[in-house]
């Protein structure tokens, strides 16, 4: 395994262990050390796909392997972006072993060169899969904001579980910096099926051809256009949203691993 996935997974690990820190014992500089060795770890990740695309000439994003590596480095990326743009401190217990159970998970799996095509080379490809898997990566925290969000909820109402009460966010903030999750996953997954339709139609001469992985992306699609519309006709904010944010991203973890595992069909031979 190269030497730069190697250094990630290590930071992403210590992330971990100094978020977990933080939250039982509430010092700033626990926070921001989790922050800047995950930020470290997405850094050498970055460059880990870097020498991988150059190395192979292709998308690394071609076998099981590749395609959780960049799962992981998607949300490491989105997660960094949302902490500036939202300060939830405490995301960090959430995101730090999320990416790191993925990329042990990914350490664990054979590195077997990738049997490509000029199909993996097309721009539109690159546009597909990049607009994707930032959206679900947006989706995968927006779940992460519901479950904080639940927990604090229930928290408050029980009034004994204290401990949760004061190291987690308000309930405004979790709600705000989950649909602002679920706004910018949304937007990246349109961007992402346009894309995906283009590559499609120039590599198959069809938009669309009832693929599983291209129906349950639509399901996946509909289910948060669905969540968005409620939230601006009818007002589903607080649990409810929160609630919808995890059903959500567990149809999109299905999207993701249970069509490939279970499913027939052209997106499959990528991943395998």
């Amino acid at each position: 395994m190269e030497t730069a996935i190697i250094v990630s997974i290590l930071l992403y690990l210590f992330s971990t262990g100094a978020y977990i820190a933080y939250f039982f014992l509430q010092r700033k500089r626990l926070q921001q050390a989790g922050f800047i060795l995950l930020l470290g770890g997405f850094v050498f990740h970055t460059a880990a796909l870097g020498l991988d695309f150059a190395r192979q000439g292709h998308f690394p994003a071609t076998n099981m392997r590749e395609t959780l590596s960049f799962a992981g480095w998607a949300i490491a990326g989105v997660f960094i972006l949302l902490s500036v743009r939202y300060n939830l401190k405490i995301l960090g217990l959430y995101a730090a072993p999320f990416i790191a159970l993925i990329m042990v998970i990914v350490s664990q799996l054979p590195d077997e060169p990738a049997k490509t095509t000029q199909l993996f080379k097309s721009v539109w490809l690159v546009a597909h899969v990049t607009a994707i898997f930032m959206g679900e990566a947006a989706f995968a925290l927006a779940c992460g904001v519901g479950i904080l969000y639940l927990v604090q909820e229930n928290s408050i109402k029980t009034k004994k579980l204290r401990f949760f009460f004061k190291r987690l966010p308000s309930l405004d903030l979790l709600d705000s910096t989950g649909y602002g999750c679920i706004v910018v996953g949304f937007t990246l997954l349109t961007i992402g099926l346009i894309t995906g339709l283009v590559y499609a139609k120039s590599v198959w001469g069809r938009f669309w051809s009832w693929d599983p992985k291209e129906v349950w992306s639509g399901i996946s699609w509909l289910f948060y256009a669905a969540l968005l519309h409620e939230r601006l006709t009818v007002g589903w904010r607080g649990r409810r949203s929160a609630i919808m944010a995890i059903v959500g991203f567990a149809v999109l973890l299905f999207t993701f691993l249970g069509v490939n595992l279970f499913m027939e069909g052209h997106h499959r031979d990528f991943t395998k």
